[in-house]
């Protein structure tokens, strides 16, 4: 007999990953186009790479597999975003657009510093 913790846990209805046709569904709607930094995931297959669909209010938060929570977006702001929560979609772009520019500067400012440690090297 199951224990009663274990019966609880199938119990539990656990949401459900996009599948492959659903994700190039988004993908397709919105022209693979990052939705956030507006990055053209047919400009080369690099770019393709990187396209991703992003849950606009997170599934950790509740958020449903509904196409209008659903927008195509590259990994990196994907990432940026990660969990956070927004109340429209305006703020979370505005939100990924600050911080990825922070962390160009700071990427920046790294590079250069190597950059001077090879040539004084």
């Amino acid at each position: 007999m199951p224990s009663p913790v274990k019966k609880l846990v199938h119990m539990i209805r656990r949401a459900k990953p996009l599948t492959h046709d659903e994700g190039m569904k988004i993908l397709a709607r919105d022209h693979f186009r990052c939705q956030y930094c507006g990055l053209d995931g047919t400009a080369s297959f690099e770019n393709a790479l990187m396209m991703t669909v992003d849950f606009i209010i997170p599934r950790a938060l509740k958020g449903k597999k509904d196409p209008r929570n659903l927008v195509a977006a590259c990994r990196p702001c994907n990432l940026i975003k990660g969990r956070h929560h927004f109340h429209t979609f305006e703020e979370a772009k505005n939100y990924v657009l600050q911080h990825r520019e922070a962390k160009r500067q700071e990427w920046e400012k790294n590079v250069a510093a190597v950059r001077s440690q090879k040539a004084t090297a």
